[in-house]
């Protein structure tokens, strides 16, 4: 039951909300968990009851809040395209309230850590490792999300202007500065991409592979070729991920005084509250600032000479 419903729903996602194809994804896979849990033999059979039933399911076997965040999101939605379908009569998702999330601060690497990762793989004598120094040091330079970097045409890059053009979520494009310095380095990898293209042959992505599917590298290699580095650079590879770096290169301008208007536009973020995140971080600095600078604390120092102490 709702198979063909769920084929429906997700291509009415992609041409009318304009999803992105991970989204599409992670769609069809909370979907489909769900409807095998619920074996659902008639319409009437999916309701408000069997939804709870559902998410105390995954509560039991110890899901994530975030994790059972999204898989209600997609139940919600399906359920309010079945709803406009007229396929069920009501709606009964409406009024299940999703669970309470924990906001944890992301994660970042200093910058000591990012230049050693780059230099210790461009010093590799693996081009496949050297090629990881150049992603790193554009995903570093532009806060691209590992969807768009792997992804990324060559014809998005503006050598002259240095500029990146990216396709988002939601095939929102924006255009992102990059910096001189990673101008040079994605020149010369023109040299290097030509060994991860068949002979006499071409292709669009700026970062192809001779083997995957879709014809460029795929966000799984660069994430293990990711932790083997960071082993390699006496980094903790629990502490590091694709999307460690995009923490690290928007946590690095807002503490450097970049506005946090422009670094929400360069992420992509439709919301500025999903960017306001990374002042939790940046307020680290306040706090060093104001116990380094505040009268209170040079008061503090003279009365320890002051008392011998």
């Amino acid at each position: 039951m709702f198979g063909r419903q769920v084929d429906n729903f997700l291509q009415m996602m992609a041409a009318e909300k304009g999803a992105a194809q991970n989204t599409i994804a992670a769609y069809e896979r909370d979907l489909q968990q769900f409807l095998e849990f619920g074996r659902f033999a008639d319409k009437v059979d999916l309701n408000k009851q069997s939804i709870e039933s559902y998410i105390r399911d995954l509560h039991s076997r110890g899901f994530a809040q975030r994790s059972i965040a999204r898989k209600l999101s997609a139940i919600k939605e399906f359920c309010k395209f079945l709803y406009s379908e007229k396929i069920i009569d009501d709606n009964p998702a409406q009024n299940i309230l999703s669970p309470k999330q924990e906001k944890s601060l992301p994660k970042f690497l200093t910058a000591d850590e990012l230049k050693r990762l780059i230099q210790t793989a461009a010093a590799s004598e693996d081009y496949r490792i050297q090629r990881i120094a150049v992603m790193i040091e554009l995903m570093y330079a532009s806060g691209m999300r590992v969807s768009e970097l792997v992804a990324l045409p060559k014809n998005a890059l503006n050598y002259n202007k240095g500029l990146a053009t990216v396709l988002g979520k939601g095939s929102k494009e924006r255009v992102i500065p990059i910096a001189e310095h990673t101008v040079k380095i994605l020149e010369k990898h023109k040299k290097l991409r030509e060994d991860f293209i068949k002979k006499n042959a071409d292709s669009p992505f700026l970062f192809p592979s001779l083997t995957a599917v879709d014809g460029h590298l795929t966000r799984d290699a660069f994430y293990k070729d990711l932790k083997t580095l960071a082993v390699q650079c006496g980094i903790y590879p629990s502490k590091i991920s694709p999307h460690v770096l995009r923490h690290s290169f928007a946590t690095h301008l807002l503490n450097n005084d970049a506005d946090l208007r422009s670094v929400q536009k360069m992420l992509g973020h439709e919301n500025i509250t999903t960017t306001e995140i990374y002042t939790h971080i940046t307020s680290q600095k306040l706090m060093r600032s104001v116990c380094l600078k505040h009268p209170l604390a040079r008061y503090g120092a003279q009365k320890e000479d002051e008392d011998g102490t």
